[in-house]
């Protein structure tokens, strides 16, 4: 993986998941980004991953035609899958949707899951997709869904700077896995809920400028209290 270096005149590409490195931990961001030294590797969510091709397979077939998605129906929404020539690019690896940050001279990329569009004001509405298996109702609630929330705002920064009108309420498909009271018999069955978050991307612009002031300097920032890495680090004296 290439690191930062402020004397390289090729922009310096970030992923939406590093700007969320650095909402959770400048220190990290900067080991990762700056020296080379990244956090360890956490396994894929292969279940997670199927379960968003399958989704996206069926809004597919609904896009650019006169009939809608059962759950967008079911919802009531003023709403259908956006049909548009870039939208497999917007979630392809190494592709995604971009935007140069020219003062800072950093590109910034995400790969979104859906875009729906409002058929009442044709503003564009993002969508993401979330596999889990609990007990009880799914919601946005916990304090670890803060990156959820930062990851669709992200997206919405993301679209605007590319000239999008882009709507605040956005959608959390939210599928939860079911437990009980039914035999697997190689079926795995979802109760499937629709989550409205409203964004406010107002943070970026100067987490941006923040992100290029600790990329060029040359000391490493403090960790941050809540960082798990940098406190399995201090304890283990290392």
């Amino acid at each position: 993986m290439p690191i930062y270096n402020k004397d390289n005149t090729e922009p310096y590409k970030l992923s939406r998941t590093r700007i969320e490195n650095f909402c959770k931990c400048q220190k990290c961001f900067y080991l990762e980004e700056k020296l080379g030294v990244a956090k360890p590797s956490s396994f894929p969510f292969n279940l997670n991953n199927a379960v968003d091709e399958l989704l996206k397979e069926e809004f597919d077939s609904f896009r650019g035609t006169d009939e809608n998605h059962p759950y967008i129906l079911n919802a009531g929404l003023d709403a259908k899958p956006f049909s548009h020539p870039n939208i497999e690019d917007w979630r392809t690896r190494n592709k995604g949707i971009g935007y140069l940050d020219e003062e800072t001279n950093l590109y910034f990329y995400g790969l979104v899951d859906d875009v729906w569009i409002n058929t009442k004001t044709d503003q564009i509405i993002l969508v993401d997709y979330k596999a889990t298996s609990k007990k009880g109702e799914v919601s946005l609630d916990a304090p670890w869904q803060i990156s959820y929330k930062r990851q669709i705002e992200i997206y919405q920064w993301l679209f605007r700077k590319n000239g999008f009108d882009v709507q605040d309420l956005s959608y959390f498909v939210y599928c939860n896995g079911i437990q009980e009271g039914i035999l697997f018999n190689n079926e795995l069955k979802f109760k499937i809920k629709l989550i409205p978050y409203k964004g406010n991307d107002s943070w970026i612009d100067q987490t941006v400028k923040m992100m290029s002031e600790v990329l060029n300097s040359e000391n490493i920032p403090e960790s941050n209290s809540n960082c798990e890495y940098c406190r399995y680090i201090k304890k283990a004296n290392l």
